[in-house]
């Protein structure tokens, strides 16, 4: 064929590879004679494109579904935390309320998604909510009153930070006894649109309070670690003792003597 050909065979498999299903088809049902190879893989690379967001398309339809079932088509809010593990840092919790009629495609627990792709869509979660609330405890809190009392004392404040009287509230994870319209679900990060959606603001507002927390106590791997217990954290809080946002009621095995910052 042609160097002419060749290119306009290239320009062909670009448009099929951008193409959605109404212009694939049309596209199809022009060249479904052509014979060039790489016309043909375009094809077939489209279809597999596009099997793949149908699929995708229907994994978040189903968390809306379902989050339907359980709480009907009242105001839903959903509720999930980040940082209990965690030994410096806040305990952060967002609540969420989500349209059913705008669902924002790509949703998922947070711990499967790329940074990058947690903070467009928290972007977006945060827009287009009917409803959104944060809230943090901090470590001298945690510490004082144990991770169970700070868990509800951070739920109760980030449902009140809506402004909402909820119809239903979902929790991710076993009862927490935080509201009277509680349901909890267990993975419901997962399995549920609203606490997806909160996983992921949570996570996104938490990371970038460490990452700002790496710059006034550099040395301790905040940016990169986000306050949990990685191998370099560790070493440097037994080399420089605790900073003032470390739990110390967490790191008790990792130095004998505390000494804060």
């Amino acid at each position: 064929m042609s160097d002419a050909g060749l290119m306009r065979a290239k320009e062909l498999a670009a448009t099929i590879a951008s193409a959605g299903e109404e212009e694939l088809q049309e596209l199809e049902e022009r060249y479904r004679n052509d014979p060039r190879k790489q016309v043909r893989q375009a094809f077939d690379k489209a279809h597999r494109r596009l099997a793949k967001e149908l699929a995708e398309r229907e994994r978040v339809q189903a968390m809306y579904d379902l989050q339907r079932q359980l709480a009907g088509d009242g105001l839903v809010i959903g509720v999930d935390e980040v940082g209990r593990g965690a030994v410096a840092g806040p305990l952060t919790v967002a609540a969420v309320a989500l349209p059913y009629d705008d669902p924002i495609w790509g949703i998922n627990d947070s711990k499967q998604l790329q940074p990058a792709r947690r903070e467009a869509l928290a972007e977006r979660i945060e827009s287009n909510a009917l409803a959104f609330g944060i809230a943090h405890i901090p470590p001298s809190e945690i510490d004082h009153v144990g991770m169970g009392v700070a868990l509800r004392k951070a739920m109760a404040q980030a449902i009140e930070a809506t402004g909402t009287d909820p119809d239903a509230v979902l929790i991710d994870g076993n009862p927490v006894h935080v509201h009277p319209r509680e349901k909890c679900v267990v993975k419901g990060d997962a399995k549920i649109a609203c606490i997806a959606a909160a996983s992921i603001v949570a996570k996104v507002t938490r990371d970038a309070l460490m990452v700002g927390y790496d710059e006034v106590y550099p040395g301790y791997h905040l940016r990169e670690c986000k306050g949990y217990a990685s191998a370099e954290h560790i070493a440097a809080i037994r080399a420089h003792g605790l900073t003032p946002i470390h739990r110390a009621s967490f790191c008790g095995n990792f130095v004998e003597t505390l000494r804060l910052f």
